[in-house]
């Protein structure tokens, strides 16, 4: 049997965790908000009640789209022009309605 030495702390049920649990982050876009895809996407997943899988060139890449749900997290329910469409927020970016970058 192996004895815990100094440099190897027993660890045991009582222990705090070494880490802190992080808190959820705010989301980023709200319904409504208008955004256009930053990122370069192998596939589309709709957002239907059974989603499918669709080529990505549905969406153009200046196309702006409308967030019209909140999905779980980070997830978000994107109409586009030739459909609604589940995004990741971290492949979004805010914009105006024409498409153009808002900042």
């Amino acid at each position: 049997m192996v004895q815990p030495t100094n440099d190897q702390p027993n660890h045991g049920p009582t222990d705090p965790p070494s880490e802190a649990v992080a808190e959820p982050e705010a989301p980023a876009f709200s319904v409504g908000d208008w955004v256009r895809i930053t990122t370069r996407l192998t596939y589309l997943k709709t957002a239907d009640p059974m989603p499918m899988l669709r080529p990505p060139d549905l969406v153009d890449g200046d196309e702006a789209g409308q967030v019209m749900a909140l999905r779980a997290i980070n997830l978000l329910a994107v109409r586009f022009r030739r459909g609604t469409f589940l995004l990741g927020a971290d492949q979004l970016s805010a914009c105006t309605p024409e498409g153009r970058p808002r900042g």
